[in-house]
């Protein structure tokens, strides 16, 4: 079969599976992924450039051929809301010598959501924005996109202080365009008359307020519902309590938390989060970036020490132009000056790995460019190893592990950073320029510090609220 031939194969495979994976999705909660990622709403390039970038880590390209049997086998199943990953499906069955059929060896590998083991579709958990800038509207995006996917959570509300002029409409525009991640995925129109955003249908209402005290949220209908403040004016437990109003259960801070704030990293620590817990952090873009791969490498080789320098973004607290800050080098131009800053991110680690003895510093430089960052890790480990072994754990830990969501991996050798906007793992190992000397490490860890970060708060707040459906197959620990 020549080349073209193929493509149009593999396009009307691909072409296929939409529907498949539109229905599982809309009628059972069930997100079909492909090593971690989602392939609902996908077009069919998208659906086969996912299953091209599997060579990246898996070493050889996943082909929809091989993953088609397994979207036909769920099909059969009586399949309650999960999420279900075709890529681990293709790979665990590869390697099963028992001689099972892919119908028999789905059925087996998914059954923890089929029949009596299947949980109940649950009823939608309201989310409350409060503040929407950067970070604000990019969970709006997501927060739209997953609802009713079996995620339970509904954006119900934005609170912003009101601003001159045609508030609403700038507001929605904003929400709509983005110079550095593109297009909203769908429709968004205005309802000024009801104080509203509606977007693909999911009614936003826009509440104004400079004050948290002053909102009683039940008087919009809304119950029980997780706040996110993403504004990081208060940061303490007093400050945040304040959000805790009618109609609020649970308050999530996009911003490292001082004090007795727990600082939550998911997929590190996020199951030590106490039910009763109303008020919690979801620490920062560079610490959720540093702290999976630093918690892999301990678990495997142990680490004594570490320096991580990070590379970040500008963002919206440095000035265009130079002009007064209140932090030294802050008021110098930002899209024309590298700038050296502080990060806390580094004393961030002892509060997600509190079990880590090992002494973390930290620095950062911000750079000329409107999105990702790396951090570079320096570690001390506790025993010696090389380049290739640290390059396979690492790779495998980003297909199989639990880690799977947070740490990716690339064997790209012309990546750089705009490569990476988009990127829904907290940080994507770069296996190019990572060195190993002994017991010496340093690993280049790409992150999308806006859509990564976000992508992560949203998880927290999937676990908080009791909605975060498991996937299968279960990695191995």
């Amino acid at each position: 079969m020549d080349s073209f031939t193929n493509w149009q194969n593999r396009e009307e495979i691909a072409e296929s599976m939409i529907p498949i994976i539109g229905k599982l999705h809309r009628e059972r909660d069930v997100t079909v992924l492909l090593h971690s990622r989602s392939l609902v709403n996908k077009s069919v390039v998208s659906i086969l450039k996912t299953h091209r970038f599997a060579r990246q880590i898996a070493g050889e390209e996943l082909s929809v051929t091989e993953t088609w049997p397994f979207l036909q086998a769920l099909t059969t199943l009586d399949l309650g809301p999960s999420q279900i990953d075709l890529g681990m499906l293709a790979a665990m069955y590869k390697s099963d010598e028992r001689g099972l059929s892919v119908a028999e060896f789905t059925a087996e590998a998914v059954a923890g959501a089929t029949g009596e083991n299947k949980i109940e579709r649950r009823e939608p958990r309201d989310v409350v924005l409060y503040g929407f800038g950067r970070i604000g509207r990019l969970l709006a995006r997501l927060l739209i996109e997953k609802a009713g996917s079996g995620n339970g959570l509904r954006l119900r509300a934005i609170v912003v202080r009101k601003a001159a002029g045609q508030d609403l409409v700038k507001r929605a525009s904003l929400l709509r365009r983005d110079s550095i991640h593109g297009q909203f995925q769908g429709t968004i129109t205005v309802d000024e008359a009801g104080g509203k955003i509606i977007a693909n249908g999911n009614e936003i209402r826009v509440i104004y307020s400079d004050d948290p005290t002053t909102v009683d949220y039940t008087a919009y209908g809304i119950k029980d519902a997780i706040l996110i403040d993403n504004t990081g004016r208060w940061r303490d437990r007093e400050g945040l309590s304040k959000h805790l109003r009618p109609g609020i259960a649970k308050v999530v801070l996009t911003a490292p938390g001082k004090g007795d704030v727990p600082n939550i990293v998911h997929g590190v620590n996020h199951d030590t989060i106490k039910p009763d817990e109303r008020i919690l952090s979801c620490a920062s873009c560079t610490t959720n970036a540093i702290v999976p791969p630093l918690k892999a490498m301990a678990d495997e080789y142990g680490v004594l020490r570490g320096h991580v320098e990070t590379v970040h973004s500008f963002t919206n607290d440095q000035n265009l132009l130079d002009n007064y800050h209140k932090s030294d080098r802050r008021g110098r131009s930002a899209p024309l000056n590298m700038v050296i800053t502080e990060t806390g991110a580094a004393s961030a680690v002892a509060k997600a790995l509190p079990d880590l003895d090992a002494k973390i510093t930290g620095s950062s430089i911000r750079v000329p460019v409107p999105d990702v960052s790396i951090a570079i890790l320096n570690l001390q480990l506790a025993r010696e190893t090389t380049r290739e072994e640290v390059l396979d754990y690492l790779r495998n830990v980003s297909l199989t592990s639990p880690l799977k969501r947070q740490i990716d991996f690339t064997t790209a050798p012309d990546a750089v950073s705009s490569d990476f906007i988009g990127s829904r793992h907290a940080s994507i190992v770069d296996a190019g320029p990572t060195k190993v000397d002994g017991d010496n490490a340093i690993l280049y860890l790409w992150y999308d510090n806006e859509f990564g970060y976000s992508c992560q708060v949203v998880r927290v707040v999937q676990y908080v609220s009791g909605v975060e459906y498991p996937t299968f197959p279960v990695p191995a620990l």
